[in-house]
């Protein structure tokens, strides 16, 4: 196989399954019996699943990593494992979920290899703005892109991933637990110090 392609999907594409209603079982049926065909070597089946996923997983990437071009590496080959541990799936849980573990423990890696840019600390022991407005409110402000990204750059890699998981995708603890691989004790403590860390040096570069 030369590899599953993660261009041109519909737009309207959504990798988390998890939605509720009979639109959301219907899906998961499909995607679970294509995941079964593309497991006994169907490649048209399996190129279904990435365009049907791709474009969120890209999003979600994009947003743990940073950069789009880190996002479609990651991405890309988080298919092509996808592709050789297929016959490990077994449908315990719907397939667009399984791919969001895959490709949060493959943007954890890259985000674990990369040397910090700064540290809390080089930013100072400043207090937050005086208003309350959380960093997810912050972020809608001016250059709140640029800022943003380089106030997650200050994060430990899981910090940033259960933050981006929660705040900016949505997911409820347990599920942020089962892809990044932590209690979901453990996943409340590290968006916690994440709120924390981000309110603090968004505060003090404004």
């Amino acid at each position: 196989m030369a590899g599953p392609r993660t261009q041109n999907a519909p737009p309207d594409s959504r990798a988390d399954t998890a939605d509720t209603g009979d639109t959301a079982d219907t899906a998961d049926t499909d995607d679970a019996l294509l995941a079964v065909r593309a497991a006994e070597g169907d490649e048209d089946a399996f190129a279904v699943l990435v365009q049907r996923h791709a474009p969120a997983l890209i999003r979600l990437a994009t947003s743990l990593l940073g950069t789009g071009a880190e996002a479609e590496d990651a991405v890309q080959d988080a298919f092509l494992s996808a592709w050789r541990r297929l016959p490990e799936f077994q449908g315990r849980s719907a397939f667009g979920t399984w791919m969001y573990r895959i490709v949060t423990n493959r943007c954890l890696n890259v985000l674990r290899s990369r040397r910090p840019v700064a540290s809390l600390e080089a930013v100072g022991d400043v207090p937050a703005a005086e208003h309350t407005t959380s960093p997810a409110r912050i972020a809608e402000g001016r250059d709140a892109v640029r800022e943003l990204r380089d106030a997650l750059d200050l994060l430990s890699a899981e910090q940033r991933a259960c933050w981006v998981l929660r705040e900016l995708d949505g997911r409820s603890y347990e599920f942020i637990a089962d892809a990044v691989g932590i209690s979901q004790e453990a996943v409340r403590a590290r968006v916690f110090r994440a709120r924390r860390s981000l309110t603090q040096a968004l505060g003090a570069w404004r």
